[in-house]
């Protein structure tokens, strides 16, 4: 198990240094393999983020190509290393200890539900924030990396999520193209380097590897075919890129892992362990957040040891705040509402999970959220073009 390193080697500090480099600021400290200077005498600066592509993946499945020939090294995601999280890291330039964002079902005290966060509908179905009447930029509270930074921003997203009130709420005053398919994503970057002069930040995201890996296992023909093509697409975009002066710079939100049905830890398995709880399992398969009714805690700890004890790690939630996992500094005033009373983070490839009564039941095969380094590490390629 490792760490995030928020002292210079995440994504968090990848960010620092593109604000740096852009005019803007950050309380965390710029990342050492890409100090400011390196990104200050660039037109402009793409910021391309691949949905669970781990550095070590990438190493074993294509040592020789393009995204490894211009691999500068390994960085962190942040805790839990999953896209609700780090896709917030990403668009705020702040770690989870401030954004406060920690993972695809988040217990929202103020709004006294579980939340599916990225969609934005509580997890037992039902409308999304604007349709409910509430703004989830004031919900969030949060501020959004074009407000930070002295320089154009464009976010390029694809086009079923572009719209939804989570990318909404972070969009700021950003410009926002969409897609459809990965040669249109590259089609539109062009477009947005070639159009307007000054300074511009340009932020891309690509979905299919996570959601191949999820559906088909990240160890999957599937998978590795996919990144042949998107190195491929990639190749093509840099060549047209040339003499523009764009740093282009491809890094993702979070590795993988394969799982079995064998690494399910299902809570039907174990009715006095969901007894104990006040909610459903929050945050993700890979680090469940836990919150129990006061009267059950010590059997709860009893029953984890016991009878789970070979399977899972426990912690007491404030114990991950205190030892930096979530980040640096002052945290954001509802962290501790949203990560509950104790974390279950499963050994090995195990998953934990808790279903509601009528929710659909579904196996992914590759899962992330843990502190393997399959899952936190994810590479920091780079192209000058």
């Amino acid at each position: 198990m490792i760490a995030p390193d928020y002292q210079g080697g995440s994504i968090v500090n990848l960010m620092s240094s593109i604000l740096r480099a852009r005019g803007g600021a950050s309380d965390y400290a710029p990342l050492r393999l890409l100090p400011p200077a390196a990104l200050a005498q660039s037109r402009g600066i793409l910021l391309l983020v691949v949905d669970g592509l781990g550095a070590g993946w990438l190493a074993r499945h294509s040592p020789d190509g393009a995204l490894s020939r211009h691999l500068l090294g390994p960085i962190t995601s942040v805790f839990p290393p999953t896209t609700a999280t780090a896709i917030a890291t990403f668009l705020t330039g702040d770690a989870p200890q401030q954004h406060g964002l920690t993972g695809w079902h988040t217990y929202l005290r103020e709004l006294g539900c579980v939340m599916r966060v990225l969609p934005g509908d509580p997890r037992y179905g039902g409308v999304s924030y604007r349709k409910a009447g509430i703004d989830p930029a004031r919900l969030f509270g949060l501020r959004p990396i074009a407000e930070r930074i002295a320089a154009r921003t464009l976010i390029i997203s694809p086009a079923q999520i572009a719209h939804s009130d989570f990318n909404l709420s972070l969009l700021g005053g950003a410009e926002l193209r969409t897609f459809e398919t990965l040669r249109q994503m590259f089609r539109q970057a062009l477009r947005a380097v070639r159009r307007g002069r000054g300074s511009k930040f340009i932020y891309l995201y690509w979905p299919r590897l996570d959601a191949i890996g999820h559906e088909q296992g990240v160890e999957s023909a599937a998978a590795a075919a996919h990144l042949a093509e998107i190195e491929q697409a990639l190749e093509g975009f840099i060549a047209d890129l040339s003499g523009t002066g764009t740093l282009v710079l491809v890094t993702a939100d979070h590795g993988q892992i394969d799982t079995t049905p064998a690494d399910c830890i299902d809570l039907d398995d174990h009715p006095r362990l969901g007894g104990y709880l006040a909610l459903p399992l929050c945050g993700e398969p890979r680090a469940a957040f836990c919150y129990l009714r006061p009267a059950g805690v010590d059997e709860f700890v009893a029953y984890c040891q016991e009878a789970l004890g070979e399977a899972v790690d426990l912690w007491p939630s404030a114990e991950l705040i205190g030892r930096g996992l979530f980040g640096l500094g002052r945290p954001h005033p509802r962290l501790a509402d949203r990560i509950g009373d104790y974390v279950l983070m499963p050994r090995g490839n195990r998953i934990v999970r808790d279903w509601l009564p009528f929710e659909e039941r579904h196996r992914h095969v590759g899962v992330h959220g843990g502190l393997s380094r399959a899952e936190l590490e994810v590479p920091l390629c780079l192209f000058r073009t």
